[in-house]
């Protein structure tokens, strides 16, 4: 509890424990949530982080792939070792596995290239969407909820998100569609490094990623009895954009079956700029007499 943004920012300052056998090791602390479970993003952001550490020169970050092994314990620290795959000419591989006591909680595989002039094209932002100064942040859409998770999503969190329709908390009200447009920026300013803002936004890029799942069937997170946890996650960053300003987070679910749902984002600066594409597959779990009919 506390400083949601000072609670990142100490998150994502992994120390070096000074190991150099065949991976490079470090260390971080969870932030508090208040089931306990370790937020996937945070791992994300924290594996990638101490992939970027290994690097010996400029090389940003241009994709990611993990998957989520096991929940982690927001009361145990996070071991990080990462293997220097492969530094080639232009391109760097690394392996991060991230472990609580000894057994691997998120397995990451991330590519760095060196800065490099070629073809470009990107698909537009959407067009015609309110702007964020006129949406309810969280904390306005839960105000008055007094469940400790409502609590925490309307101010404990680092991000302000704002949903395009509105968001489903507690209803999904706008209809079942398979698509959601999600505004956020960090809760106030960040440190000028770029690599923090590209860890970061990876960290925000699992906020909201699943929700058009729900949406499409009509289920808002207070469901009874839903289930929901990230299993993989991709990402590839494109052009560089900060964090601490508007970035819009367009989503859609191409589909779910077999108890998992698959959801597919673009992350847009708000001048139109595409920054970051990213894709994730949930397990998504409704109890039986709550599923709604099929079509």
């Amino acid at each position: 509890m506390g400083d949601p943004l000072a609670g990142l920012l100490a998150a994502l300052d992994l120390s070096d424990t000074g190991a150099r056998t065949s991976e490079d090791i470090f260390t971080a602390q969870s932030q508090w949530v208040p089931h306990g479970r370790v937020f996937g993003g945070q791992v994300l952001a924290q594996s990638l982080l101490a992939a970027m550490r290994t690097l010996e020169e400029d090389r940003p970050v241009h994709s990611m792939h993990a998957y989520f092994l096991r929940p982690g314990d927001v009361a145990e620290p996070i071991t990080l070792a990462v293997d220097r795959i492969h530094d080639g000419r232009s391109f760097s591989t690394r392996r991060t596995q991230a472990y609580q006591a000894g057994a691997p909680i998120l397995s990451m595989i991330a590519s760095f290239q060196t800065r490099d002039e070629g073809l470009e094209h990107s698909i537009a932002m959407p067009d015609d969407l309110p702007d964020p100064e006129s949406l309810p942040s969280a904390a306005e859409s839960l105000h008055g909820v007094p469940h400790p998770v409502a609590e925490y999503w309307a101010r404990e969190r680092p991000f302000d998100m704002r949903h395009v329709p509105s968001p489903i908390y507690l209803a999904v009200d706008d209809g079942k569609q398979a698509h959601q447009a999600v505004w956020m920026r960090a809760i106030g300013p960040l440190p000028d490094d770029p690599k923090l803002h590209q860890a970061a936004l990876a960290y925000a890029s699992d906020y909201t990623i699943l929700e058009p799942i729900l949406r499409r069937h009509g289920v808002a997170w207070a469901q009874p009895g839903l289930k929901v946890a990230s299993l993989d996650h991709a990402m590839w960053w494109h052009r560089f954009g900060r964090v601490d300003e508007w970035f819009l987070y367009a989503q859609e679910s191409p589909n779910a079956i077999g108890g998992r749902g698959l959801s597919m984002g673009r992350i847009y600066a708000r001048d139109g700029a595409l920054l970051a594409s990213v894709a994730q597959e949930g397990m998504v779990r409704v109890p039986r007499d709550a599923r709604p009919s099929t079509g």
